[in-house]
């Protein structure tokens, strides 16, 4: 339920959903009992409330034949999607190539921070059944991680004593 309210300190109205215990005024920032406010409408269609509060504005400055031309704020929303030029055509008016601009998107997508390059690696010598150097970086390039992050990176924990590494093999302490 969706009721058009006023304040009776500054005359604002605005649209309360439910039936809440208070509500406070957007503009003067009074709060008031729901129940003790003057409802101008009750409906159960948000739009409606909208349009109607936006008529009683409206009419209250004294534009209300101009108000009444307007589509209904249903329609205008249907509308909004064919006006203007979406993204692509506007990357491409400003001579943007869109093609390139999806392909740094992408690869900003598979990219991973750092924090995740470390447990990409940590989750690689957990999960292998045999986690050698080889295998780990075998594991992290097809997450995006780089081969010398890898080295740098068990060479790191090793001497952290987080890992332990013998005859090739790194093992989690």
């Amino acid at each position: 339920m969706y009721s058009v309210v006023g304040c009776s300190a500054c005359s604002n109205l605005w649209i309360v959903d439910g039936n809440p215990e208070t509500t406070q005024c957007s503009r003067c920032g009074k709060r008031k009992k729901f129940r003790k406010l003057k409802k101008f409408v009750e409906t159960e269609d948000e739009d409606q409330a909208r349009e109607i509060r936006a008529s009683m504005i409206a009419n209250r400055q004294g534009h209300g034949d101009a108000f009444a031309e307007l589509d209904s704020f249903a329609e205008m929303n249907a509308q909004i999607d064919h006006a203007g030029m979406d993204d692509e055509e506007y990357l491409d008016r400003s001579g943007i190539d869109t093609e390139e601009v999806s392909a740094v998107e992408e690869r900003s997508r598979r990219g991973t921070t750092s924090k995740d390059k470390k447990q990409i690696v940590l989750d690689a010598l957990e999960k292998l059944d045999r986690p050698e150097e080889k295998a780990v970086v075998a594991y992290a390039s097809e997450r995006g991680v780089s081969r010398e992050y890898v080295e740098k990176s068990l060479q790191k924990l090793v001497r952290r004593g987080e890992v332990s590494e013998s005859q090739g093999r790194y093992r989690r302490l």
